[in-house]
């Protein structure tokens, strides 16, 4: 009776929440200059605002001009401080917890800086309309009557300075989420956030067994493991033995395509959708407006002033961002942000590219270091996961996990891309898969085709399968297991396929 009641009155809460998104969504220019005033009002009070004369902006070009586009490692020594428990820096308001993020293809931690604001107007608020989007696309559903289960990383306290926190973005929003939130999960926080990833496996899959778990979130392939022991604990043969009434998965982190036939073997049910949400560290982006929908509403009062940098520009010295206003569709561009917890012009890494302005959707094509482009060929990852999903429908396979880099010119031979691959389940013959894999690639990026052309640039793809558990293993050695660590798709040397070679 109590969980009928409070599925009634969430659900209630978050059709009643539409339309407020509505209406920011309907006036994304009007949001988006509000945001911008008080980030600068905001950030005038900090160092950061202080050394880049913040106090004489008046507009989002002086705000250009006066500030260069920034990484990592042109704010670190402000974070670095900030680590050591100064305060001001680049943000007004005290910060505590960091988001530690090991970044896709460097060693070395990243620490961003989560602000109160960060995590309530922008991280929170993201998780709010998720589901608020989720209710108005399914007005029956029943997803409150049961528990929300959580995977999501650990936490462990700074050993810089005294009441410093970090931990994964999962754990951060964990530890700090509303109490109320914690009744309606599952497992306990104590669980939740356990460092050991194996361990928290196990006990995640015995202290979830006998609840009702109606939703899941999380990334797919520490979800996919925990459905692995579940079912080797219980003797299902489906999760809906499990947990019958399951029916939401809210994904983002990867590219879903390649895991969707995986998630329909173990929830095969007309009933489960899945919706993305594209949330990283740095803040919270974007939601899929309906499951099954193509693109990600892109959310326009989070506290974050976005621009974009066409992706062909980014290696120009000084590269024209433009704004929400000036941006069109099909076109890659490279997402830079002004955020509430102090990332001023931070480029995240990430690319993304319009598939409408009215209203402003999306979709995540990559990273802009996570390419190959040893021969001119421009692989990005979009290409590269749309071709893998292809190949595995026709030659009826499911990858667990892959990754590719080049293979280097030599004397009288030509170069080309090797691929690792861990197979779900294995195609018949894998020259026919190899084949496949070839010829999307063609047919989704003309450079990669005009390389290949003759053998003469790019030969034919090296296919090398690999037994289950490499890249599993890999990640464990790496210290990666969990929450938000993930295997990098493609890179332009040839150090994460050599490392893997020892787990072969």
């Amino acid at each position: 009776m109590k969980s009928s009641i409070l599925n009634s009155f969430l659900s209630w809460y978050f059709k009643n929440r539409l339309s407020q998104v509505e209406y920011s969504l309907l006036n994304p220019a009007q949001m988006q200059y509000d945001i911008f005033n008080e980030l600068i009002f905001k950030g005038s009070r900090t160092e950061f605002g202080k050394i880049h004369n913040f106090y004489e902006i008046h507009s989002v070009e002086d705000y250009q001009k006066n500030v260069p586009l920034q990484d990592y490692e042109s704010l670190k020594p402000f974070i670095k401080r900030m680590l050591n428990g100064e305060q001001h820096l680049l943000w007004p308001s005290e910060i505590t917890w960091f988001a530690k993020s090991s970044g896709t293809t460097s060693d070395k931690s990243k620490y961003i800086p989560v602000s109160f604001e960060a995590l309530e107007d922008c991280q929170f608020k993201g998780g709010r309309d998720a589901l608020t989007f989720y209710c108005s696309s399914n007005p029956n559903t029943k997803v409150f009557q049961g528990k929300g289960l959580m995977i999501g990383g650990s936490h462990e306290i700074n050993p810089l300075s005294e009441n410093m926190y970090c931990g994964d973005l999962s754990a951060v929003i964990m530890n700090n989420l509303p109490f109320w939130v914690n009744i309606l999960s599952t497992p306990k926080p104590e669980i939740a956030l356990m460092a050991n990833w194996e361990e928290k496996l196990e006990k995640i899959a015995r202290a979830t067994i006998n609840e009702d778990v109606t939703s899941i979130s999380g990334v797919p392939t520490w979800t996919l493991l925990l459905f692995k022991r579940l079912l080797e604990i219980t003797g299902k043969n489906t999760m809906l033995d499990i947990w019958p009434n399951l029916e939401l998965y809210i994904h983002g982190g990867v590219n879903f395509a390649p895991y969707r036939e995986q998630f329909k073997s173990y929830i095969p049910s007309p009933n489960m959708h899945y919706l993305e949400t594209y949330n990283a560290s740095e803040g919270f982006f974007g939601i899929q407006e309906t499951p099954g929908n193509e693109g990600m509403l892109l959310m326009v009062d989070y506290g974050i002033l976005y621009e974009f940098i066409p992706l062909n520009e980014l290696k120009n010295e000084n590269p024209k961002a433009l704004l929400l206003d000036e941006v069109e569709t099909d076109v890659n561009y490279a997402l830079v942000i002004s955020t509430n917890a102090g990332l001023w012009r931070y480029l995240i890494g990430d690319t993304i590219k319009f598939l409408s302005t009215n209203p402003y959707k999306f979709v995540i094509t990559g990273r802009t270091k996570l390419y190959i482009n040893t021969f001119g060929e421009e692989l990005m990852i979009e290409n590269a996961e749309a071709a893998i999903t292809m190949a595995c429908a026709e030659t009826n396979s499911v990858i667990r996990e892959f990754t590719a880099g080049p293979v280097f010119l030599k004397e009288n031979e030509p170069g080309g891309h090797e691929w690792l691959i861990e197979f779900e389940k294995h195609p018949e013959n894998i020259d026919l898969f190899a084949f496949k894999l070839d010829n999307h690639l063609k047919s989704l990026n003309s450079d990669y085709e005009a390389k290949r052309t003759g053998n003469m640039a790019i030969s034919f793809p090296r296919i090398r399968t690999c037994k289950q558990g490499v890249f599993y293993n890999w990640l464990k050695e790496k210290g990666k297991l969990g929450g938000q660590n993930k295997v990098p798709r493609l890179s332009n040397d040839r150090k994460i396929i050599e490392e893997i070679y020892q787990f072969l």
